[in-house]
């Protein structure tokens, strides 16, 4: 009989082999069970799994004894405050139960959609959102290859220090030198009378705060986003750029089809990121730096559930469009995400 490879002669010869030859008597076994169904099958993967585990866990069991913690720490403040969304479906009242005193169904879902300041605010979060993903995003990747262009190490570090200092600040901080810039007698009205023109009330227009805004995060946050990036610039292959010059490429074109494609998984994860945090525009800044005034391009989402659930205590509502906000944000990860494995072959999972 011949199986793969394996063969044995018959008669009593023929069982000692399959007796002193595990893998002889697994193919044998094979060979004449016939053919297998697809439950017997999916039993076998699951036990050979289990197996698998099992054995994984008793090999490395020290490893997996630091998860423990860090599990506890997403179950007790990631997953069991999920537990309280359901006083979107129940009416709350302040001193009774956690879970809301009745079922009220959908109420609060009618109530944002039925509510013109919900859409005013959605729409505000939408623009700030594709405001920072269209400028803000790119402007890290640009200058890290601007900065791996630099041939003096001495002024690289110089730059990569004063661009990511603003991180380090604190957001009230940022907010301050924003009232300040922006201040009738600040730097930039002073400049602007300076050249003949006159004094603008920034903090008082809605139509400047989407200005004021995005600028403030180009100068907090593109100095430490370029860290990932020139990490990703480390690991590209010096020979690539060798063959590229040796093929006659100038720098621009080891840029595009050298440096790019070598931090392209970075960039589509971080993309991912960004998209899924699309609707969670900056809670803290915006809640200082916006007033009255600027509610018709600066009140967000965010400042919005503030107002409603602290300032007015409508927890239920403030929870349903909470929950509304949470499913956009993660119907958009997983779209990009399975958008970027299918067009990019890069993913998060």
């Amino acid at each position: 009989m011949s199986t793969d490879g394996v063969t044995v002669a018959g008669g009593g010869s023929a069982q000692a082999a399959l007796e002193h030859d595990p893998a002889a008597s697994a193919v044998a076994r094979t060979a004449t069970a016939g053919p297998e169904g697809p439950q017997s099958r999916a039993a076998r993967k699951r036990a050979a799994g289990h197996r698998t585990w099992r054995r994984a866990l008793r090999r490395d069991w020290q490893l997996y004894t630091l998860l423990i913690l860090p599990l506890v720490f997403f179950v007790v403040f990631r997953y069991v405050p999920m537990l309280g969304n359901v006083i979107a479906f129940r009416r709350f009242r302040p001193g009774g139960s956690i879970f809301g005193e009745e079922w009220v169904g959908l109420h609060y879902v009618r109530m944002f959609i039925n509510d013109p300041t919900f859409w005013q605010v959605f729409q505000n979060t939408l623009v700030l959102g594709v405001l920072g993903l269209v400028i803000v995003f790119p402007l890290p990747i640009i200058l890290a290859l601007m900065l791996n262009e630099l041939r003096s190490r001495r002024f690289k570090r110089l730059v990569q220090t004063i661009s990511y200092l603003p991180h380090f600040m604190s957001v009230v901080i940022v907010a301050g030198l924003v009232f300040q810039l922006t201040a009738m007698r600040g730097t930039i009205n002073q400049a602007i009378t300076a050249f003949g023109g006159d004094a603008i009330s920034f903090m008082q227009l809605a139509e400047w705060f989407r200005t004021i805004y995005v600028g403030s995060e180009i100068w907090q946050t593109v100095g430490w986003g370029t860290i990932l990036y020139l990490a990703a610039l480390s690991t590209v292959d010096p020979q690539l750029y060798e063959a590229a010059r040796i093929d006659g490429a100038n720098r621009w074109r080891q840029t595009w089809h050298v440096t790019l494609p070598g931090i392209r998984p970075t960039m589509v994860v971080l993309l991912i990121l960004n998209i899924g945090s699309f609707l969670a525009v900056g809670f803290e800044k915006i809640l200082l730096l916006y007033n009255p005034l600027l509610y018709p391009t600066a009140d967000v989402i965010a400042t919005y559930l503030y107002r409603v659930g602290i300032g007015s205590s409508q927890f239920s509502y403030a929870t349903a469009i909470g929950l509304f906000e949470a499913i956009i944000g993660l119907t958009l990860v997983l779209s990009a995400n399975a958008i970027s494995r299918r067009v990019v072959g890069a993913s998060l999972w």
